[in-house]
């Protein structure tokens, strides 16, 4: 049973730093592209930002400057470091993994808050 387990939300204020985990378990295989999603109240889900295996990264021009994605291979493990954050930006931030193998898994989710 594939699991991704996230961490790091919590509360900060506009212009303050956190940094978001996902770890990949129980799959035995490795992981095409893992990325982050996010869903604020009242919002559909939306993209934030994707690494593919090779490296190839890709951004939403929102968080462009300000969000770097990195992840570690050998532990099926993706980073999402965000800067600068804005109010805009608070909303529940989502882990995906594809697998070329076995197709999509979605984690729980953790809360980030930005005040004003």
């Amino acid at each position: 049973q594939v699991q991704l387990v996230e961490s790091g939300g919590g509360l900060v204020q506009a212009g303050g730093s956190l940094r978001l985990s996902c770890a990949a378990s129980g799959s035995g295989f490795s992981m095409a592209v893992m990325g982050w999603y996010r869903q604020a109240p009242g919002k559909q889900r939306e993209f934030v930002a994707q690494i593919i295996g090779g490296g190839s990264i890709t951004y939403a021009d929102s968080v462009k400057g300000r969000f770097t994605i990195s992840r570690d291979n050998a532990k099926n493990t993706v980073y999402l470091q965000m800067n600068s954050l804005k109010p805009e930006d608070t909303a529940v931030y989502y882990c995906k993994a594809t697998s070329l193998v076995a197709g999509n898994y979605w984690g729980q989710g953790t809360q980030v808050t930005v005040s004003s």
